[in-house]
């Protein structure tokens, strides 16, 4: 093994039980000569470990699920540290392994035999003031009953304006999150660029879009007396403002890719987020 791995950081789950993660690593780690502690997630009091520094870590392991892996991305980021998320429970869309191969994953790291993935980003300020980093989206919600109003600009073309429930912006590996879900585009790995989609649009013809990966969106909300609030990777933001910029930070985090990762496409079947047609399923049958 390489000396370069030397310290492991953990980032847990507030709630799922990962016990047997835990022993598995700590066991892995003793019989490696690697330190184990814990990285400080906000909001997050459970503590399995000793606090760690993540700028001393080697590789940050999000022991949990696809949250989990989110978070550690984000805390991984500003130091550049690659992130490995460990499904307890079953594979997300960010989680590489299982928990019950935990072992084999951190063999494969040791032994630099993984590959850092750039994780995209989306930039978003607040009337030039405030900020915040998105790996899946950035919505903009109404906050009480009736409409807000969101104009959409890219690269300083109007696109719509558009009143109903608000807006998420997704980069492409978002669009599998809360994009999907409103009806908007899912954008294959390979496919860069930032998603739009108007959610619960009143009226009008206004289509999902996808923006080039260099593109700049400026997005006016008129919330009104419903008034709007904001949130970033599904968690409510503190952010106020009523203009709003977003660009793609191509680079921002680095995820460990390992041998055997499934396609995401893949994991959209298994998980049941994409299924084949009754006439196709019905057909199969019969067969």
């Amino acid at each position: 093994m390489s000396r370069a791995f030397s310290q492991l950081g953990l980032v847990v789950h507030p709630t799922r039980p990962i016990d047997t993660a835990l022993r598995d690593i700590r066991e892995w780690a003793a019989a490696h000569d690697v330190g184990v502690g814990q990285v400080e997630a906000q909001g997050n009091s459970r503590q399995v470990a000793d606090a760690v520094e993540r700028s001393d870590c080697d590789l940050l392991l999000a022991v949990g699920g696809d949250g989990t892996t989110l978070t550690a991305l984000h805390l991984g980021a500003e130091h550049s540290r690659p992130a490995l998320g460990v499904a307890c429970g079953s594979l997300g869309v960010l989680t590489s392994v299982t928990a019950d191969r935990v072992g084999w994953a951190l063999d494969q790291f040791a032994a630099g035999a993984w590959n850092r993935v750039p994780v995209p980003a989306l930039d978003v300020s607040w009337d030039g003031s405030a900020s915040a980093m998105a790996i899946n989206d950035v919505s903009m919600i109404r906050a009480s009953s009736g409409q807000i109003i969101v104009s959409v600009t890219i690269d300083g073309v109007l696109y719509a304006r558009v009143a109903g429930d608000g807006l998420v912006v997704a980069t492409a590996l978002g669009s599998t999150a809360y994009t999907m879900a409103a009806g908007g585009p899912i954008l294959a790995p390979g496919a860069d660029g930032i998603v739009v989609t108007p959610l619960a649009a009143h009226g009008g013809a206004v289509a999902p879009i996808v923006a080039g990966s260099a593109s700049r969106l400026a997005v006016a909300v008129e919330a009104g007396h419903v008034g709007a609030r904001y949130e970033i990777d599904g968690r409510a933001s503190t952010a106020t403002g009523e203009r709003v910029a977003v660009q793609l930070r191509p680079d921002y985090a680095v995820a460990v890719g390992l041998e055997g990762d499934e396609p995401r496409l893949t994991g959209l079947r298994r998980r049941g987020l994409v299924v084949d047609s009754p006439r196709v399923l019905a057909r199969d049958a019969r067969l």
